[in-house]
């Protein structure tokens, strides 16, 4: 499915207006999350892995401008936005399996598990995160667990995109998984600018995963009635019209 630019543009001044409504403290870090965080997954779940990614990059980007003290990374805040949205397109478009060979004999990944086998590596390779090994085994397994699952409950078939309360439930999984693999590449960045102790990660162990779950939630309500309403009205929108 082709998405017009213009509604690219639309969606990522959304997206960058979103960032002047904070609401909570990253913990750790001096910023904090902001509306946005519950549009991003949106993006890829709408438009697809690039088209969404595009996106929350360039609405991510102004956002950071307008609104800094939302940038907890500066700039490069959008980052894990984009990261964030290109996951969710990954699991919400994906086809199963996630793994496959293709004419020539290479593998093909799809793009959401190599997010998470980055993040995961980028983890390892920080002192700290080596002694928190618990940490992403838990919070990224979880989010690992989500994509699986999205993926054998849409990619059989994307009628289940046709109907409201399937399309809650597969938003909620796509919105988990893709909030969670974009805090894992967030999560990397934020040990090497704030080099968090151990007992900090500890904590969050159990905080971030419940953080997420509320996140999708949030994405899940915004998400349904939106979904509905824009392919209502001729704007196309989800895997369910990827051949229109």
């Amino acid at each position: 499915m082709k998405i017009h630019p213009a509604i690219i543009a639309v969606w990522a001044a959304v997206i960058a207006a979103g960032h002047l409504l904070p609401t909570f403290p990253i913990l750790g870090t001096g910023g904090t999350f902001s509306i946005s965080s519950i549009l991003n997954p949106l993006s890829g779940i709408f438009f697809g892995p690039l088209a969404g990614a595009l996106c929350s990059a360039a609405g991510g980007f102004i956002g950071s401008l307008i609104a800094p003290y939302t940038a907890w990374m500066g700039l490069g805040t959008f980052i894990v936005g984009t990261t964030t949205s290109f996951t969710a397109g990954c699991i919400a478009w994906g086809k199963w399996p996630p793994v496959a060979v293709n004419s020539k004999g290479s593998f093909i990944f799809n793009g959401g598990i190599i997010v998470y086998i980055i993040g995961t590596i980028l983890w390892f390779t920080q002192e700290i995160g080596r002694s928190v090994f618990y940490f992403p085994l838990i919070f990224y397994g979880l989010g690992f667990i989500a994509l699986i699952t999205a993926l054998v409950f849409t990619a059989k078939s994307k009628q289940v995109w046709k109907k409201p309360v399937k399309t809650g439930i597969a938003i909620w999984l796509c919105a988990f998984g893709g909030l969670t693999g974009g805090a894992s590449v967030g999560n990397f960045f934020s040990l090497v600018l704030f080099k968090q102790p151990k007992e900090f990660w500890t904590a969050l162990t159990v905080y971030a995963p419940i953080e997420r779950a509320i996140f999708a939630l949030a994405a899940m309500l915004v998400g349904v009635p939106l979904f509905m309403g824009l392919n209502k009205i001729g704007i196309l929108t989800g895997p369910a019209n990827d051949e229109d």
